[in-house]
This record gives C-alpha cells, structure tokens and sequence, in this order.
C-alpha cells in the first residue's frame, strides 16, 4: 500500500487527520492522486452533473479541491465553496482559484456555514478511517429542500459503519447507489491490494 493511504486508513481521531494530512497535502496531487489514477472525484462529477444538480454546491472534505476541478472542467460555472478539516489541505485548494470560499471545520460537528445550498457533493470522505455516517444530518442541514446529493462512501465500510441504516433514517428522495472504481490501471503498480477498490455514489434529494 502506497504510505499516504495507509496512514489516511488508520485514522481514528481528528488529530489523526490533521497529522495526517498535513504531511500528504504537498504531494497529494501528484503523488497519490495521479500515481493512484484516482478516478472517484470524477465519478462524482459526473454522478452529480448528471442528475441536474445545480449550485451554489458545497464540497465536504474539499481536501486539495480535486472534485470541484472536475466540475470545473466539466463546464460547472456555479458558486463552489468547500469545508475540510485539514488546513493545509485547503490552502492547497485555495490556490487553484476555483472555490467561492473555502472553511477548515469538522463535518462531524453542526457546520458553521449559512446553509441553503443547492447541491452537495463529496468524494473519498466517506471511507475507512474517516468520516462515518453521524456526519450525514450535519451535511444533509446545509442544503435546501430539493437540492442534489451526491456522495462517495467506500464500499467496504457501506454496511459495516452502518451508512445504509443512516441513508434510510435521513428525509431523502429518490435516493440511487452507483457502485464505481475507485481507481484506475495505474493503481495496480502502486498499490495493488486497494487497486480494485469500490465506492458506492449515494445520489438522492433532500426532502
């Protein structure tokens, strides 16, 4: 397993995350994002733009704002701000120019943010070691009725963190699961015992 990845999987507090992530925000782009060829925050992308979802969008666990660039280039013109624990993390993001405003918070807590969005989007967030799904009625509360959801959760901690009970208790609509690759070809030479991951894209409307 490629070193970043293994860290990023054995975190279990939010000091974990910061040590974490401070020490990977500089190479995460290149090293573990292009290395890896990460294909989820693309997946999301698409997943999102797809089903109609409009801004202004809000980007949980923005990390170095590899989902929003997708967007971006996607021709996605609509206000994007994003919320990350990790601040160098964010201020990797912020300098790519492509978020309205970007908040270093913690999703498991209440967000302090106005709320009213009209899309939520997050990618590998939602996965061993990190966020679990106690996050989601803080995240669902920033949207506004109607808007678009759509979000990573790893495969393999879908059932177990127990994402299917909380997806079912939330006031959700038209809730879809799209099984996806996490990876591409290239994550077979840097890591080939994730280089077969799966995420599930959980795509629904807020009630």
């Amino acid at each position: 397993m490629s070193e970043g990845l293994d860290s990023a999987y054995s975190i279990a507090t939010p000091a974990d995350c910061l040590r974490v992530y401070r020490a990977w925000a500089e190479s995460y782009d290149g090293g573990f994002a292009a290395g890896m060829d990460y294909l989820l925050p693309a997946h999301v992308a698409r997943a999102f733009l797809a089903a109609g979802g409009a801004g202004p969008v809000l980007d949980i666990g923005a990390g170095t704002g590899l989902l929003a660039e997708r967007l971006r280039g996607a021709g996605f013109s609509a206000p994007i701000d994003g919320v990350d624990l990790s601040p160098e993390m964010l201020e990797r993001a912020r300098v790519k120019g492509i978020y309205r405003s970007l908040v270093q918070a913690d999703v498991m807590q209440p967000l302090p943010l106005a709320g009213g969005y009209g899309g939520i989007v997050s990618s590998g967030t939602f996965t061993h070691g990190h966020v679990g799904p106690s996050a989601l009625p803080h995240v669902l509360a920033q949207a506004r009725r109607g808007a678009q959801v759509a979000l990573s959760i790893n495969a393999g901690v879908f059932a177990a963190m127990g994402f299917d009970a909380a997806l079912a208790a939330l006031p959700i609509t038209g809730l879809q699961l799209i099984e996806v690759e996490i990876y591409g070809q290239g994550a077979a030479l840097m890591d080939p015992a994730h280089a077969s991951d799966r995420a599930l894209i959980a795509l629904f409307r807020k009630g």
